[in-house]
């Protein structure tokens, strides 16, 4: 068989994203583009050129290009001029029906002109899947109680019946704190006290809730084990309200050898520049899984170099295919795009030096693409 083959095979095959966000919705002016292709300030940019002189904006510039209809490599200038013109949804329609994405499994725990499960299903032509954000269950929760001493029981219904629908839930403990501190399982009363602290700061503060309090986050977190449903963690690179040293995730390991924690899949998400890390635990902890989303947006032309390390240690059955793209499309066909490319990169050249046969390459390509995701989540055929 040769390489093109090998090629063809991947750009072909249907992936299943299992963490994303959704696509803008509405339009938007240029500062809001160019400040989502950075995860460094939540204000933006101190320039707006710096979304642009980066891996991942000459990335766009040299894969999106021709989504729009432009020469690759084009002046950033010229592209954001042909985008604007064309408008976010028929942008959202081209990039996302490009990505060649079957299901997309959707954190909806961040909603602000972001498309929901049904919007996104109508603008790519995939399915698309509810992922349960657990500290946004707790947030949307605490104020609607009569007393904070029903908290426990409270949010174990809310969490349930929100999971009906669901194929994952997720927690975003890296930006509430990071891993390092204990992860055992709080009393009610701890959690019954810690509402009530939580719900006293807001009615004094006035300010919309946000969790950040240890024991109501791993409360939540036991809860969704229970469930049963694949419990996904930030990990590694995001924005500056982590601190990255404390989301490495070998942190994780005196919770991944609890008893309760065994019994559910567990999804390391992104990991970068932890993923040898994570490769480790996938290979140590029969339920440990993981990716390398987001990190392969932002690194662009050194995917491949990403990609190989990701395959070093983990069984290929335990690694999943992630864009984490959130807001521009490109993002979306973008992870998928730089995924293959360095995948037929990788593989290729292990064929070619005879360390793998080609159908072992389209095999783990297929495990890594889609039916890991297929199985663990038990999506659809």
């Amino acid at each position: 068989m040769s390489h093109a083959g090998l090629a063809e095979f991947v750009d072909q095959l249907q992936l299943i994203d299992h963490h994303v966000h959704g696509a803008f919705r509405a339009d938007g002016d240029e500062p809001r583009f160019s400040n989502a292709l950075s995860e460094r300030n939540r204000d933006g940019c101190s320039t707006q050129a710096d979304g642009y002189e980066s891996q991942l904006g000459f990335a766009i510039r040299r894969w999106c290009a021709e989504i729009l209809d432009l020469p690759r490599n084009v002046d950033p200038q010229d592209y954001w001029a042909r985008r604007s013109s064309i408008g976010e949804a028929e942008v959202g329609r081209r990039f996302t029906r490009a990505a060649g994405i079957s299901d997309w499994l959707i954190d909806t725990g961040l909603t602000t002109d972001l498309a929901d499960l049904a919007d996104m299903a109508e603008l790519s032509g995939g399915r698309t899947h509810e992922v349960v954000r657990l500290e946004k269950v707790a947030e949307s929760l605490i104020l609607e109680l009569s007393s904070p001493t029903d908290y426990a029981d409270a949010y174990v219904d809310r969490l349930a019946g929100l999971a009906g629908n669901a194929v994952a839930v997720k927690s975003v403990l890296a930006y509430r704190g990071g891993f390092n501190p204990d992860l055992s399982r709080p009393t009610n009363r701890e959690v019954s006290a810690a509402a009530a602290r939580w719900r006293e700061q807001l009615e004094a503060g006035g300010k919309p809730p946000r969790l950040v309090d240890r024991s109501l986050i791993t409360y939540g977190i036991y809860a969704a084990l229970t469930i049963g449903l694949p419990l996904q963690f930030h990990v590694g690179f995001g924005d500056p309200d982590l601190n990255l040293r404390d989301v490495n995730p070998l942190h994780l390991t005196d919770f991944l050898r609890s008893p309760e924690a065994a019994q559910v899949p567990i999804m390391l998400l992104h990991c970068y520049p932890y993923e040898r890390e994570a490769g480790y635990l996938a290979h140590a902890f029969d339920n440990v899984y993981f990716d390398i989303g987001l990190a392969l947006n932002f690194v662009g032309a050194r995917s491949a170099a990403l990609v190989a390390r990701s395959l070093e240690l983990a069984p290929f059955t335990k690694i999943m295919y992630s864009s984490d793209a959130y807001g521009p499309a490109e993002l979306h066909y973008l992870g998928a795009r730089l995924w293959r490319n360095a995948i037929i990169n990788v593989f290729e050249g292990w064929v070619a030096a005879g360390d793998w046969t080609e159908s072992d390459a389209r095999r783990v390509v297929q495990l890594i693409g889609r039916d890991n995701a297929g199985r663990i989540y038990s999506l659809p055929g």
